[in-house]
C-alpha cells in the first residue's frame, strides 16, 4: 500500500522538498538521486521480500506460471551491463523488481479479490480527497504556475498533470468496478450495499472534478473507453460469447490507433481539445529516435534519459521532458527491438492470461481487462512503462497468470478445531 501511494503521488524526498517542479531539476540530480528515497525504497523491498519468503510454494508456481514476465525483467537486468551508467541502471532494475514483489504480495494473499480491494480502497480515499484538498486550499503543494504566461496545472498529490490524469484513471476505474459489482450482486444487506456504493460515488464524483481540473485528455479518454468495456464485458452476453470480448477491444484499440497516428480520426483528436501533431509529440519521437544509436538493444534499462542525450534533448526543450511520451518508444529506446519483442510476448501472453480466467473468474475479470487495455492505449501518447508507476503496477497484476483467479485460495488441509472442553495445546500437539 505504502508503496503504491508513493509511486502515485511524489517520493517522499519531494514532499519534505516541498515542489515539483521538472523544470528545475538539473541532469546531475538525476543521476544522484536522493539517499532518503533510496533508503525508504529498499527498505520496503527488502520487507516485501521477507514476506515472500513465507508464501515460498505459493510464489514459486506464480513466477513459473508467469515466465514472460520474469524472462522480461530478466532480461531488464541484463541490460545494465551495456547502460553508459551502469551503476544508475542498475538501482533502477532493483527498484524495478519492487514493482513485482508488491505485485506478488497482493496475489499470494489467501484472499486475492479482497485484497485487491483493499488496495484501490485504500489508495482512493487517501489521494483522491487529497487531490481535491491540495487544489483547492494548499496551491503550493497542488499546483504549478507556468514560467511564462503564470497559467496554473493543477497536480494535486502528484508531480504534473498528466500524472494526475492517470492516478483517476486507474483509481476512478477500480470505483467504477466497485460500483457495477454491488449493482450486478443485488444481495446483501442495505447496509453492505449502500456503503459501498455511497464511499465509491462520492470518490467517482471527485475523480470527474479532478478530470477537468488536470485537463489530461489522454487519462479522459481511456477512463471513457476503459469503463465501456468494464460495463460491457459484464453483461451475460459478453460473459458467454468471448469473441465478442475480442471483438470491444479490438474496436477500443484500432479507434484510438486510427484517431492518433493514422489521421482517420483526427477530427476527434482536435475535439478533444489537441493538435494533430498531439502537442508537440510528434516533434519530440522524431528526435529522441534520431538518438537511437544501438536499434537492437537500446541503451540500457532505463538509462537513455541520463547525461549527453538528456541534456540535448533539454537544449531543444524548456520544460524539460523525461520520457518520450510513447511507452513502446521509451522501450525501445532503452532495451531495443529485443525489449520491445519481450514486452509484446508479455501483452500477448497476459491478455491471454485474462481470457482463460473469464468463465471462472468473472467478477474481477472485467476489471483486469480494463487496466490491460487502459494500459495499452495509454502508452500510445504517454510513456508509462516505468519504475513504480501505477499503469506498469496494474498492468503487472491485471495480466499474471494465476490459478483460479483472483478467488480466495482454499486451505490444502481441513483445520481440526477443539472439541468442547479439549484443551486447544493438546490440539497443537496432534498437529
Amino acid at each position: 500500500m505504502v508503496w503504491l501511494w508513493i509511486g502515485a503521488s511524489r517520493p517522499v524526498s519531494e514532499w519534505i522538498a516541498g515542489g515539483s517542479d521538472a523544470s528545475a531539476i538539473n541532469p546531475e540530480q538525476l543521476l544522484d538521486g536522493s539517499p532518503l528515497d533510496r533508503f525508504l525504497f529498499t527498505g520496503l523491498v527488502v520487507l516485501g521480500v521477507v514476506v515472500l519468503c513465507t508464501r515460498g510454494r505459493r510464489v514459486v508456481s506464480l513466477l513459473r506460471a508467469n515466465v514472460p514476465i520474469s524472462l522480461f525483467f530478466f532480461y531488464c537486468g541484463v541490460s545494465t551491463v551495456w547502460s553508459d551508467y551502469s551503476d544508475v541502471s542498475f538501482k533502477r532494475w532493483v527498484k524495478a523488481l519492487g514493482d513485482l514483489v508488491m505485485v506478488l504480495i497482493v496475489l499470494t494473499d489467501f484472499d486475492r479479490l479482497a485484497a485487491v480491494k483493499r488496495l484501490l480502497a485504500r489508495a482512493a480515499f487517501l489521494l483522491i480527497p487529497v487531490s481535491v484538498l491540495l487544489i483547492k486550499y494548499y496551491p503550493e503543494f497542488g499546483r504549478l504556475y507556468s514560467p511564462f504566461t503564470g497559467e496554473a496545472s493543477y497536480t494535486g498529490v502528484t508531480s504534473n498533470k498528466n500524472q494526475l490524469g492517470y492516478v483517476c484513471l486507474l483509481l476512478g476505474l477500480g470505483s467504477v468496478w466497485r460500483i457495477v459489482e454491488v449493482v450486478r450482486d443485488g444481495r446483501g444487506t442495505d447496509r453492505n450495499r449502500n456503503g459501498p456504493l455511497v464511499a465509491h460515488g462520492v470518490v467517482l464524483a471527485m475523480v470527474i472534478w479532478l478530470f477537468g481540473m488536470a485537463n489530461s485528455m489522454t487519462s479522459f479518454a481511456c477512463f471513457l473507453m476503459a469503463v465501456t468495456l468494464l460495463v460491457a464485458a459484464n453483461v451475460r452476453a459478453f460473459r458467454r460469447r468471448p469473441w465478442l470480448v475480442h471483438l470491444l477491444v479490438a474496436a477500443i484499440l484500432a479507434v484510438s490507433v486510427s484517431a492518433l497516428f493514422l489521421n482517420l480520426g483526427s477530427g476527434l483528436v482536435q475535439t478533444m481539445g489537441r493538435d494533430p501533431s498531439l502537442t508537440g509529440r510528434t516533434d519530440i519521437w522524431k528526435l529522441v529516435l534520431g538518438m537511437a544509436h544501438n536499434p537492437l538493444f537500446g541503451t540500457g534499462f532505463d538509462s537513455f534519459w541520463l547525461g549527453s542525450r538528456l541534456e540535448r534533448i533539454w537544449s531543444v526543450y524548456w520544460w524539460h521532458p523525461v520520457q518520450a511520451h510513447d511507452g513502446y518508444i521509451d522501450i525501445y529506446l532503452n532495451l531495443g527491438i529485443v525489449g520491445l519483442t519481450l514486452l509484446a510476448v508479455l501483452l500477448v501472453s497476459g491478455y491471454l492470461n485474462i481470457l482463460a480466467a473469464f468463465r471462472d473468474d468473472s467478477r474481477s475479470s472485467s476489471l483486469r481487462l480494463a487496466f490491460f487495455v487502459v494500459a495499452v492505449a495509454y502508452n500510445f501518447t504517454e510513456s508509462a512503462f516505468h519504475v513504480m508507476d501505477p499503469i506498469w503496477i496494474f498492468l503487472l497484476l491485471s495480466t499474471v497468470a494465476v490459478p483460479g483467479g483472483w478467488a480466495r485460495i482454499r486451505p490444502t488441509k481441513a483445520v481440526a478445531l477443539p472439541a468442547p472442553g479439549q484443551p486447544v495445546a493438546a490440539l497443537m500437539g496432534e498437529a
